[in-house]
C-alpha cells in the first residue's frame, strides 16, 4: 500500500486529483485475490526444505533501484513546491503598501525561475492610477533604458497595450540570437549585459489588466516548465492582493485629498511672524487639523487639533470643530479658555459620543506674546539658537471627556528667531517609541536644525519631519495623521 501511494501521487498532481482519488482510479478491476500480495522468497538456512551450498555463490548482478524510491522522489519535490509557493505567498500576504508588494513579488519570482534581475511594470488598465515601476537588481538608469525599448517589441509592452493573444506567461530564451528581436531591444540588452527573459502577466477577473513582470537572465536561458507552473501560480496570488493595495490605494488618496480641502489652501501674512504647516494624511484618513485665522489689531488665532478615530467620520467631525473653532476666535479669540470651552460644547452637541484634542494659541507678534490653552494636547515646542524647550501648560482632559470642560491658559514669550512649532500626536505615535522617549525624539530633531535653515519655518517643520520619522510618514501603511504648524518670530 505505501508503494501505491508513492506511485499514484505523481498522477494525482498531474490531473489535479486527491492522491486518494487517484488510488480509487487505478484500482484494479475485478475481484482481488486473496492474499495477493506477493510472498518474501525463502532463505537458504533458514527453510528446512531449502539446503545449505558450501559453495561459494557468483557474484549478484546489479540490479536496478526499486520503482518506488523515483516516486518517493517526485512527491518529496511536490512538497517542497507547495513549501515555497506557501512561504512565498504568506511573506507576500504580509505586505500593506503597492510598493512592497511590487518589490516582494520580484524577489519571489526570481527565486521560483531561476533569475537575478528583474523589473514589474504597474499599469491598470482602467487608467485610474497609479502607475510605477519597480526594480529587482537595476537602477533607476537602467529602467530608463529599459523603457526607451518600443512597447510593441516587448512581451509586457503587449500585453500592456491590450493586444489580442498576450494573455500568458512567454519566454524569450535567447534575445540576442531572435531573429525577431528589434534593434533597439537587442541595443538594450548588450548594455545592460542580459540574454533571455520571462514575461509573466499579472491580471485578474475583476481589475483586468494590473502590470507585468519581467525577470532577466546573464545567459540564453528558459525556466523549466514545473517553474513556470509554479510562478504562474504565485502571480495569480500576487494579482490578486495587489488587486486589492490597488483598492486601498486609491481611497488613501481620495481621503487626502479631501482632507486637503478642509483645510487651509494658504496661510496668513501677518507682520512680525512667518508661518508654515506640514500634514501628512494616515492610511484611513484622520481627523487631524491646523489652522491660522488672522484677527483685528494684527493678532493671530493659531490651533491644532485631533478629531477621534478615522475615516470619513473623522474627517466630518474635524470639519465640524475646525469651522466652529473659527466662529469662536472671530467672538473671542483673545481668551483661549472661552475659546475651548465653547468648542467643547459644540462637540458634545454634534458627536454625543465623540472626543477631540485640540489647542489654541492667542498671538500677538508686535509684543511677541502667546496666550494659549490646551485640551488633553501635547505642549508645544520653541526652538531657537539659545533654547530647544516645550512650553509648560496646564494638564487637562481632552474635549467630551467631562461634563464641563475647564483649564487656566498659559503665557509665554518667545524670543526674536525662535520657532515655535505646534504638532498633533500622530508626530509622536508614529515613531512607535514610547511617549517620554519620543518626546525626547522631537526635542532633539529640533535642537539639531542647522542655523541656515533656522530663518525659514518650513524647513524647520521639514527637518523636524525627516529627523523624527526617517522613514516617511506611513511608509508601513499604518499610522495616523501627523501635522506641523510652525511659527517663526521675527
Amino acid at each position: 500500500m505505501w508503494f501505491r501511494i508513492h506511485a499514484v501521487a505523481p498522477i494525482a498532481v498531474q490531473h489535479d486529483v486527491g492522491v486518494c482519488d487517484a488510488i480509487r482510479q487505478n484500482a484494479p478491476v475485478g475481484k482481488p485475490n486473496v492474499m495477493s500480495a506477493p510472498h518474501l522468497p525463502k532463505v537458504a538456512g533458514i527453510d528446512s526444505l531449502i539446503s545449505v551450498s558450501t559453495h561459494p555463490s557468483a557474484p549478484l548482478p546489479d540490479t536496478p533501484a526499486p520503482p518506488g524510491s523515483f516516486f518517493q522522489d517526485r512527491l518529496a519535490g511536490w512538497v517542497s513546491d507547495l513549501t515555497t509557493l506557501h512561504e512565498f505567498t504568506e511573506s507576500l500576504a504580509g505586505t500593506g503598501t503597492l510598493d512592497g508588494a511590487l518589490h516582494e513579488t520580484l524577489s519571489a519570482g526570481a527565486a521560483l525561475i531561476g533569475a537575478r534581475r528583474g523589473l514589474l511594470v504597474l499599469e491598470p488598465a482602467d487608467g485610474q492610477g497609479p502607475s510605477r515601476t519597480a526594480g529587482l537588481g537595476l537602477a533607476h538608469a537602467d529602467l530608463g533604458l529599459i523603457e526607451t525599448v518600443p512597447r510593441g517589441t516587448t512581451a509586457h509592452g503587449r500585453f500592456l497595450d491590450g493586444l489580442p493573444g498576450t494573455g500568458g506567461a512567454q519566454a524569450d530564451p535567447d534575445i540576442l540570437g531572435d531573429p525577431d528581436t528589434g534593434a533597439r531591444a537587442r541595443e538594450v540588452a548588450v548594455r545592460l549585459g542580459y540574454a533571455a527573459a520571462f514575461t509573466l502577466p499579472l491580471a485578474t477577473p475583476d481589475t483586468g489588466r494590473l502590470g507585468a513582470a519581467v525577470w532577466l537572465y546573464d545567459e540564453p536561458a528558459e525556466p523549466l516548465e514545473r517553474r513556470r507552473h509554479l510562478v504562474g501560480l504565485y502571480g495569480r496570488y500576487a494579482a490578486q492582493h495587489m488587486a486589492r493595495l490597488l483598492e486601498l490605494e486609491r481611497a488613501r488618496a481620495d481621503a487626502a485629498l479631501m482632507a486637503g480641502e478642509l483645510l487651509p489652501s494658504r496661510l496668513p501674512r501677518t507682520p512680525g511672524v512667518r508661518l508654515a504647516a506640514r500634514h501628512r494624511t494616515g492610511p484611513e484618513g484622520g481627523g487631524d487639523w491646523y489652522d491660522a485665522l488672522p484677527l483685528p489689531d494684527d493678532t493671530l488665532g493659531l490651533s491644532v487639533g485631533s478629531a477621534g478615530g478615522s475615516g470619513p467620520s473623522a474627517l466630518a467631525a474635524m470639519s465640524r470643530l475646525r469651522a466652529g473653532l473659527r466662529a469662536y476666535a472671530v467672538m473671542e479669540g483673545e481668551d483661549p479658555v472661552a475659546v475651548l470651552s465653547d468648542l467643547e460644547l459644540l462637540l458634545r452637541i454634534t458627536e454625543p459620543a465623540g472626543t477631540a484634542t485640540a489647542l489654541y494659541a492667542y498671538c500677538e507678534p508686535g509684543r511677541r506674546a502667546v496666550l494659549l490653552a490646551g485640551a488633553g494636547h501635547n505642549p508645544p515646542l520653541v526652538t531657537g539658537e539659545r533654547r530647544t524647550e516645550f512650553v509648560e501648560t496646564t494638564l487637562s482632559a481632552p474635549l467630551g471627556m467631562l461634563s464641563c470642560w475647564e483649564a487656566p491658559s498659559v503665557e509665554f514669550c518667545p524670543l526674536p528667531g525662535e520657532t515655535l512649532l505646534l504638532y498633533t500626536d500622530g508626530l509622536l505615535r508614529r515613531t512607535g517609541e514610547a511617549a517620554d522617549r519620543a518626546f525626547a525624539r522631537l526635542r532633539a530633531a529640533a535642537a539639531a536644525v542647522p542655523r541656515a535653515l533656522r530663518e525659514d519655518p518650513g524647513a524647520v517643520a521639514d527637518h523636524v519631519l525627516g529627523a523624527v520619522l526617517p522613514d516617511g510618514p506611513g511608509r508601513d501603511g499604518h499610522g495616523e495623521d501627523v501635522v506641523v504648524l510652525a511659527v517663526r518670530f521675527d
